[in-house]
């Protein structure tokens, strides 16, 4: 989940404290008040949910919390604003934003292996105790692979995110957990395909390319919260604004 921020100063003069690479926060003055709006900077739907500090300040047409469903590069409206007559101070808006639809509904497919070995080795599995706890990794598979193996897509998609920029891997969870390349695949059930631990700037797609199954996206690395060079490979949907993994079979396991 990634968040962005505005603060308004009555009478709404605007300050941008935060931005995200999912979503935007958009504000315009009309007729009605002011409009607020959610851009979606990704080639695939996602969902967002506005909050307010000191939200008595803020009249509010869908009150908040407000959440709402925005297609792939698309904006929506999401609130519609006014200050509320005789209140004032200092209100902040905030929008938090999670890739994927939550109307997803993930078919029962076999996987590819993103590995092109034919007898993989798998050092994590499913509810691996090291780091598959969490509802984002309860289903994932961690391969052990050298540095620079080919990753392939293990299913069809088009690529909503690519982050091959970080070169360093640790065991400090706070630090180095954001700092893994990877790459997002949407599958056209509204379900991801996350490739994690990807090697510096190796990617071989870009952002809104569609790709087959078994095509070569990137190299495996070793960035990130990570013991080891290896792929973390996982199937995520949105349920609730929340990325949930969920169980998968995959050709050869």
């Amino acid at each position: 989940m990634q968040k962005f921020i505005l603060f308004f100063a009555l009478l709404f003069s605007v300050h941008v404290s935060a931005q995200t690479t999912i979503a935007k926060l958009r504000v315009e003055a009309s007729s009605d008040g002011y409009r607020v709006y959610a851009d979606n900077t990704l080639p695939a739907p996602i969902e967002v949910r506005l909050t307010a500090r000191q939200a008595k300040a803020l009249n509010s047409q869908p009150e908040l919390p407000a959440r709402a469903s925005v297609p792939a590069s698309g904006s929506t409206l999401v609130a519609i604003m006014q200050p509320t007559r005789g209140v004032s101070g200092l209100t902040q808006l905030q929008l938090q934003a999670v890739q994927g639809s939550s109307n997803a509904q993930p078919q029962d497919v076999e996987y590819l292996s993103p590995i092109a070995s034919a007898t993989p080795q798998i050092d994590q599995g499913f509810k691996g105790q090291f780091s598959h706890e969490d509802s984002e990794n309860r289903y994932a598979l961690d391969f052990a692979i050298p540095e620079g193996t080919p990753i392939l897509a293990a299913r069809e998609g088009v690529v909503m995110q690519v982050q091959t920029s970080f070169s360093q891997n640790g065991l400090d969870y706070a630090k180095d957990a954001s700092k893994s390349n990877y790459i997002r695949i949407l599958h056209d059930d509204g379900s991801m395909g996350l490739y994690a631990h990807l090697a510096e700037r190796s990617a071989l797609v870009q952002v809104g390319d569609r790709v087959r199954a078994g095509q070569r996206i990137a190299r495996s690395g070793n960035t990130g919260f990570s013991t080891g060079p290896h792929l973390h490979f996982a199937v995520q949907v949105n349920r609730e604004m929340q990325l949930e993994s969920i169980p998968f079979r995959m050709q050869g396991l």
